[in-house]
Parts: C-alpha cells; sequence; structure tokens
C-alpha cells in the first residue's frame, strides 16, 4: 500500500474534542457540568478519510472546500503537518464546518455543530476541476466522501467520477441518504445498512443473524448495483461485519473483528479508506473486505475520530488468526 496515491473529495471538516469529567449536575438546569481538562482537533469529514490512508501511505490528499475562518486555517494547518496534500483545498466564504464533541471521561455528553451546507460557486468549481486535473496523472484512486454539506450535487459528482474513470483511476463513493445522486460509474460504493436500504427505496426491516440469509438485504444489493452501475457494493452492517457484492455475482461476508467498541464515529470513513487502497494495491474485492473489517474493528476501540497503524491492522489479523 505504501507507494499508491489517493485522493479524497469530498465535505471537509474540523473534528474538535473537548475531554473533561462530570461531578455535579448543573443549579441552572438539569445537565451536566463539564470540567475541561484538554482540547484536541482533527481534520474530520473527507479529511478524516485522507488521515486514514496517510498512516499506510504518505502519499494522500484531498480536494475541497474551507472558510477563510480560523477554522479553516486551522485544517489547513492540520493536514500540512500530517503530510497530506492541500493543493485541492479551496477557499470560500463563509464558515469552515466543525463538529465540536464534549466528552465526559468515555462517555460523550453533546455534539455541537456549525456549517454551511451549500455548494461551490462557479469560480469555485472551476478551480476545484483544475485542481483534480492536475492531480490525477499521480493518482491511482480516488475517493468521493458524501457528508452531505453541499460538497456534491449531481454536476459535481458526475465531473469528478467521469473525469477520474478516464484517467484510469479506481474510483470509491461514500454516499449520504440525504443527497441521492446517480452515482454512476463508481469502482465501488460503500453505504451502510441503513442507506442502502433508503437508497433503494425499501423499507427498512430487522436484519437477519446471518447476513448470507438475509432477503432483503440480498435484494436491496442487488438493486443497488444495478442503480449504481458499479462493480463493487460494500455495505457496512455494524456488529453483523460487512456484506460485499460485487457484479459478476459474488456475494461475501465478513463478520465483525471488533473485540471492544468505544466510539462508533468515524469507522466508516475507515472501511473505505482501507478498502480503496487496499484494491488500489492489487487485493482482490474480498481481501480488500476483510482488510477493511479488521481496519473498522480496530478504530471502534477508540475513541474519537481515530485512525489505526499497520502494526495494528496487522495484530488484528494475528489474533483472529489463533
Amino acid at each position: 500500500m505504501s507507494g499508491r496515491r489517493v485522493l479524497v473529495a469530498g465535505d471537509l471538516m474540523l473534528d474538535e474534542f473537548i475531554w473533561g469529567k462530570v461531578s455535579r449536575i448543573s443549579p441552572e438546569a438539569p445537565v451536566p457540568v463539564v470540567a475541561v481538562d484538554r482540547e484536541t482537533c482533527y481534520p474530520g469529514g473527507a479529511a478524516n478519510v485522507a488521515r486514514n490512508l496517510h498512516e499506510f501511505t504518505t502519499r494522500t490528499s484531498v480536494l475541497g472546500l474551507a472558510g477563510e475562518d480560523a477554522a479553516g486555517v486551522r485544517l489547513r494547518d492540520l493536514l500540512a503537518a500530517g503530510g497530506i496534500g492541500t493543493d485541492g483545498v479551496v477557499t470560500r466564504a463563509g464558515p469552515t464546518t466543525v463538529k465540536t464533541r464534549i466528552i465526559a471521561r468515555t462517555q460523550q455528553v453533546v455534539r455541537v455543530d456549525r456549517e454551511l451546507a451549500e455548494p461551490a460557486g462557479p469560480a469555485q468549481r472551476r478551480a476545484l476541476l483544475a485542481a483534480l486535473e492536475a492531480a490525477l496523472p499521480e493518482t491511482d484512486g480516488v475517493i468521493l466522501e458524501d457528508y452531505g454539506k453541499g460538497f456534491f450535487d449531481e454536476e459535481m459528482s458526475a465531473a469528478i467520477i467521469g473525469r477520474a474513470r478516464a484517467a484510469g483511476c479506481l474510483v470509491a463513493v461514500d454516499p449520504n441518504p440525504g443527497n441521492p445522486l446517480a452515482w454512476r460509474g463508481a469502482t465501488v460504493i460503500k453505504p451502510n445498512r441503513h442507506e442502502a436500504f433508503a437508497a433503494a427505496g425499501v423499507p427498512w426491516s430487522e436484519p437477519a443473524a446471518h447476513p448470507l440469509e438475509d432477503r432483503q438485504l440480498l435484494q436491496v444489493g442487488e438493486s443497488l448495483l444495478a442503480k449504481w452501475d458499479a462493480d463493487q457494493l460494500l455495505v457496512t452492517l455494524s456488529e453483523l461485519g460487512m456484506m460485499l457484492f460485487t457484479k459478476d455475482g459474488r456475494r461475501h461476508h465478513t463478520p465483525t473483528r471488533a473485540r471492544e467498541v468505544f466510539d462508533v464515529s468515524g469507522a466508516g470513513d475507515t472501511a473505505i479508506a482501507l478498502y480503496t487502497l487496499a484494491l488500489c494495491a492489487g487485493a482482490t474485492p474480498v481481501e480488500a473486505s476483510e482488510i477493511a473489517n479488521h481496519a473498522s474493528g480496530v478504530v471502534v476501540g477508540k475513541l474519537g475520530t481515530a485512525t489505526l497503524t499497520p502494526d495494528e491492522l496487522l495484530a488484528s489479523f494475528e489474533n483472529h488468526a489463533r
């Protein structure tokens, strides 16, 4: 994986964490009082996918929008300090999307979101596509990460997928159910089970104990492969692991590899990052799904929008082989 080059396009965010302890209830309202110990910041949204990639390859970059505000400056600085390419970060008026989580010991108390969910303007679109064109000759894979904050519409998604596939790049999509786009022509699309049912227009049903016997899930998978014209569909199933569907008719279920679950935030980012990078490095879809599942099992055992290292990934395989 270390020699592969991946570009992550999508909604860039700043993740803030305020860590503290709770010892009393506020006299002003029935809410806990958090005594703050420390504060941390990380690249979030599509930028968190890039963080996960960077642990395995130093040739990672992002394409997206950031504001001129202090959060935008902080986000660019964190990306640059982490060795992630920022030539594709285009400045826009308005705030940078910031998610602030207040955590007491290991429990998230509340999350505060500051965002401006609107599409790029004409000048910003031209700048983004110019940056994409400049990056594609040195890129093996492109990940489209949609958090529903305005970056993707039909025009932008089709332009990125079309240009990337024309350049011979693998294309992976992490869709958002609140932004139903065509997404046609991607190599792989990775919804979770809830998102998959919504995209297929199928009423929700409780999952079967064994995903390969889940008739509704199997029907949804077939429907979405045709609807999105994708080569592969990877559906994440929370505690049931992942289900892979391929255009040639293969169905592969890999059970969860998590030993303990502390925080599921960012697990989907890890899954698409490692699945895509594994494919770029020559893994089969089944191998890539196993790698992605082990990787996600590691990060849900950590607090915050965490990443994992190659050593941790290898250790997960070794532990489950015993």
